[in-house]
């Protein structure tokens, strides 16, 4: 039993998980690569630009009372 048989011996996927692992880290180009990491930091900008708008809208002091003219 080599090195690597005896690390996935316990292992209920023998070892498969690294294996599709690399095989899908190779089966994309360059490309594809970038744009999906281009959308996960425009996805971040979305949620922060959303958290942004929610403590803009908390931080108004609300409006205590109303003022009503005396005669």
């Amino acid at each position: 039993m080599n090195e690597q048989e005896k690390a996935y011996e316990g292992c209920f996927c023998c070892g498969a998980g690294p294996r599709v692992s690399n095989m899908f880290r190779n089966c994309w180009s360059q490309a594809t690569k970038d744009h999906f990491h281009t959308s996960r930091v425009e996805f971040w900008k979305g949620l922060r630009s959303l958290i942004d708008e929610h403590i803009e809208r908390m931080s108004h002091a609300p409006k205590k009372g109303s003022t009503v003219p005396v005669e």
